[in-house]
């Protein structure tokens, strides 16, 4: 008789004193009640764990930083949740220009490490983010428009497979799967465990600026920056951030991979518009623009938090601009905001169908979200979400898969645009018995019943 597989790593149950700390995420709207977590400490503990959750057709869901937006991404009721986040080795080649990266670390961490040895490497504005889940789903950055998206940065990767074996995945093993998983959204066909990375030395210089202007000027400013940002030199990231009227922030900042003099000259657009409250540029360390840029935060919110996003090709008109109004005029989570962020550059020079990651096209990303703590105001905010995005439905395109929004039915059009046809292939040749499910997988191609008949 066949030994029936165990469990290895760090393994906890719903009666085990650490459970209810295992069970919290970053946005507790996300929480779930699984039947057990395993921290894996290494490759063998996750393939043990996929081994065992086949054995007792539990469902499978993975997790690295904790950040899923959405429920049922990490965790799900009845399931086992695979951690990473106890796997964070990192080893480092000068000469090659690569970091190798276990798939546990958060981005914060990673990318501190590295600027103390003066190496650049992308990152977002949550320092808690793990690296496991934002490099498959595209990965937006700060310094997106000088390296890419960080799933263009993607050289290697080692996953276990829906059978519960090792894959290495680079141009020369699995090609196709290292295709899929720079931009195919985490979770889809398999639990990686570890990624190489093309990394760049950190530029000698770097300028941050940040301008916060009076709320009611955020008509003239969202027009100033969208007309500005998306041309301005490449090495300038910068966001548009307006939380709700409750709050009653407004601002924007960037960081500039050169010197102060430099930036100083470029945003003058912005200076110039309404009547700024506060504008500060200086020139500062890699490590301080990263501080400045994703400082360390909580690793738990308080808030209930519901998401949606999509990608800007053309100039917001006026009534897009005033369904953005409108939203934070109704919003009354002191975190309800709108969030952009300026495309172009590297990110923009990979053609469409390079990799899974299609928006390739886009002058920049746009993402809204509605916060709330009594439960009573749950479905008032999932309806303002999606009202929303029924008003900016004629200007904007597509969803970024990282933050997923289950009001969306044609996810998989939304999320990779002209790509899915061939993920939905990958998916049918590396998890045929669909492993690896959840609420907004990439499904088995209809025509791949065979699959499931054949699947040992």
């Amino acid at each position: 008789m066949k030994q029936k597989t165990k469990l290895t790593g760090r393994v906890i149950y719903p009666n085990d004193p650490g459970y209810q700390r295992a069970r919290m995420n970053w946005n507790p709207f996300t929480n779930a009640y699984p039947i057990v977590f395993v921290f894996a400490q290494q490759n063998e503990d996750v393939v043990n764990a996929v081994r065992w959750a086949r054995e007792n057709n539990v469902p499978i869901r993975m997790r690295s930083g904790r950040h899923a937006l959405a429920k049922d991404f990490s965790q799900t009721n009845g399931g086992i949740v695979i951690d990473t986040s106890l796997m964070r080795k990192v080893e480092f080649d000068k000469s090659l220009g690569i970091a190798t990266v276990e798939a546990g670390i958060r981005v914060g961490a990673l990318v501190r490490m590295l600027a103390q040895i003066g190496i650049l490497a992308p990152f977002g504005d949550s320092s808690t983010v793990g690296i496991g889940g934002i490099s498959t789903g595209g990965g937006i950055t700060a310094i997106q428009r000088t390296a890419g998206v960080i799933s263009d940065n993607i050289l290697s990767a080692t996953l276990v497979d829906a059978n519960g074996d090792i894959l290495n995945v680079s141009e020369d093993e699995n090609s196709d799967l290292l295709w899929a998983i720079r931009g195919g959204g985490g979770g889809n066909f398999g639990i990686i465990t570890s990624y190489t990375f093309k990394v760049r030395p950190a530029p000698f210089k770097v300028g941050i600026f940040q301008i916060i202007w009076p709320w009611e000027q955020l008509n003239e400013v969202i027009d100033a920056w969208q007309r500005w940002s998306p041309s301005v030199d490449k090495r300038l990231g910068t966001i548009l951030e307006i939380y709700s009227k409750t709050n009653g922030l407004l601002r924007s900042q960037g960081i500039f991979l050169g010197p102060k003099e430099e930036l100083e000259k470029m945003i003058t657009t912005l200076t110039d518009v309404g009547s700024p409250i506060k504008v500060f540029i200086d020139e500062v360390s890699l490590l301080e623009a990263i501080d400045f840029w994703a400082p360390n935060e909580p690793l738990f919110d308080n808030q209930n938090t519901t998401w949606s996003s999509a990608w800007v090709e053309q100039m917001l008109p006026d009534d897009g601009i005033n369904a953005i109004r409108d939203f934070l005029e109704k919003a009354k989570g002191s975190e309800s905001n709108f969030f952009f962020l300026n495309s172009g550059g590297a990110m923009n020079q990979v053609p469409p169908q390079a990799t899974a990651f299609f928006w390739r096209n886009t002058k920049y990303y746009l993402e809204w979200d509605a916060s709330w703590t009594d439960p009573c105001e749950t479905q008032k905010n999932i309806e303002l979400v999606q009202q929303t995005r029924e008003q900016l439905r004629p200007y904007v395109t597509g969803s970024y898969v990282n933050v997923p929004d289950l009001g969306i039915k044609n996810y998989g059009q939304e999320y990779y645009g002209d790509n899915f046809a061939r993920l939905q292939k990958v998916k049918a040749k590396y998890d045929p018995g669909n492993i690896f499910h959840f609420v907004q997988s990439i499904p088995i191609p209809p025509d791949c019943d065979k699959c499931h008949k054949d699947y040992k």
